[in-house]
Order: structure tokens, then C-alpha cells, then sequence
């Protein structure tokens, strides 16, 4: 008998910190709780991000340009987008600590450069961690350590549904 859809998901997401977050990956203890009870999700893992250090006041992560173009053959937008997204809502998660959720609220992003191979890092900053609001910069480099583009992401910080 095959899964559903819901069981398949479930299991993917049970699973994806395991092979999303590198093992030498340095972690808050927030982090490492975090990762605990959820993963880093299934989009992610598809575009092949990898987790390199995370905290509420940093997280850098990295993602491949294989995979991820656009049809000429550069990085897609987009996908500058989900790789600052995932570490600035994941930073966001664990400042929010447990029992609180962190969701987007607004992003806005501006490329300067393109990538045509090789991995793009991004490097997540916080700029405000409030009670209600957490705030980051997401600065992505290219290998070379040359700007690609900046993303800024604001969450709301809520009580986890019951």
C-alpha cells in the first residue's frame, strides 16, 4: 500500500535536519532544540541547501547553482529568495524559542550579481530580535566572496498553535 501525500511529507520532515544541517555545523543550544523538534523543510532540502552555522543572531548556510538556474543558465532569483528565507525564518524560530513559531511577514531582496556555477553562501544577520518581531540581513556570496544580492526578512513571533 502506498503513502499518502500527508505521510510522505511527514516522514520528509521528520528526517530533513538530519541531511539538510551539515554534521560539523556549529549550533546554538536554542538551535540544536530547535532542529530537534522540527526540520529545516522539504524546500530546502530539494534545492539542496545545507546549514552551516545557526543561532537567532547568525546563520550561514550554503546552496548549489546546479539545479537552481534560471533558462540562460544563471541562479534563479527565486532561489537567492529560499535560501535567505530559510535561514532568516529558521534564525527567527530560535529566537522565538519553544512554543512560539516564527512566519514571514515581509521580504524584500535586491541582486547585484549573478552565479553560473559553484555554491552560494549566504550569511544571515540579525538586525532586530524583539518580543513580537525578529528582523535579518541575508547577504549571499558567491565563491569568490563577491556580493550577489542582500535580502531583508522581518517574522512575526506567535504563539505555536495547539
Amino acid at each position: 500500500m502506498s503513502e499518502t501525500p500527508s505521510e510522505t511529507a511527514a516522514a520528509v520532515d521528520a528526517n530533513d535536519a538530519t541531511r539538510t544541517v551539515k554534521p560539523e555545523a556549529r549550533l546554538s543550544a536554542s538551535a540544536e532544540q530547535l532542529f530537534s523538534r522540527r526540520g529545516v523543510g522539504a524546500l530546502a532540502e530539494k534545492m539542496g541547501i545545507e546549514i552551516l552555522e545557526m543561532s537567532a543572531d547568525r546563520a550561514v548556510g550554503r546552496m548549489p547553482v546546479v539545479g537552481n538556474t534560471q533558462p540562460v543558465g544563471i541562479l534563479h532569483g527565486g532561489a537567492h529568495v529560499v535560501l535567505a528565507e530559510t535561514l532568516g525564518s529558521i534564525a527567527a524560530n530560535v529566537h522565538a524559542g519553544p512554543g512560539r513559531i516564527a512566519m514571514g511577514i515581509e521580504l524584500n531582496a535586491s541582486h547585484s550579481r549573478s552565479a553560473a556555477s559553484g555554491w552560494v553562501t549566504g550569511t544571515c544577520t540579525a538586525i532586530h530580535l524583539g518580543r513580537t518581531l525578529a528582523t535579518h540581513e541575508i547577504v549571499m556570496t558567491d565563491e569568490r566572496g563577491r556580493r550577489l544580492s542582500t535580502v531583508r526578512i522581518t517574522n512575526i513571533l506567535t504563539d505555536e498553535p495547539s
